[in-house]
């Protein structure tokens, strides 16, 4: 036998053993470097020093990109503009006129000083941004408050424990009759 000859007798069989051992290898060593990135993307890898004091509500990422349910104007002293976004369960829930809202449901309200276009004398427009508020719907998490977590934000950061202190009592004595969400779906 020449010593080509051992190798064509080899089996096909221990070339697919060799080559699962090798892909089994590698799959044990890359799973958990994967579930360690996927699991620092997802909510809970997130800084708690970002969370909502009480309710540890965080900015939700990509809100910026939601859909408009409505814009509003703040008189003074606040004189803001605000625009309130939402997710897809929000706005899903806003167009089929689902009171309550199902949990799931993140609104979240834009807010920024205004100030006089320098290019249209007669239009106002957004300024720099105030704050940032949010509204996340869980009905067992936050069931003292009916059914919601509140979070403000200024400059990305919780503002304090006092202010989250009158999220919830403002929103029960103004808009129990909609599931204590003020906004409404814009026409």
């Amino acid at each position: 036998m020449t010593p080509a000859e051992p190798e064509k007798n080899k089996s096909p069989y221990a070339t697919m053993i060799v080559l699962a051992v090798v892909l089994l290898v590698v799959l044990l060593t890359c799973v958990p470097y994967l579930v360690t990135i996927a699991s620092a993307e997802g909510p809970a890898a997130r800084d708690t020093a970002d969370a909502s004091p009480i309710f540890g509500v965080t900015i939700p990422p990509g809100y910026k990109q939601w859909e408009l349910i409505a814009p509003a104007e703040e008189a003074a002293p606040l004189d803001e503009f605000r625009a309130v976004v939402g997710n897809r369960t929000a706005i899903d829930a806003y167009q089929a006129g689902k009171l309550p809202f199902p949990d799931g449901t993140i609104l979240v309200k834009r807010a920024w000083k205004r100030k006089q276009s320098p290019e249209f004398a007669s239009a106002t427009i957004p300024g720099a941004a105030t704050t940032v508020q949010v509204m996340v719907k869980d009905s067992k998490k936050y069931a003292s408050t009916g059914g919601w977590g509140f979070g403000r934000f200024i400059g990305g950061k919780p503002v304090d424990e006092a202010q989250h202190r009158t999220c919830w009592g403002c929103h029960e004595a103004r808009a129990s009759s909609r599931d204590y969400v003020f906004t409404r779906l814009a026409p």
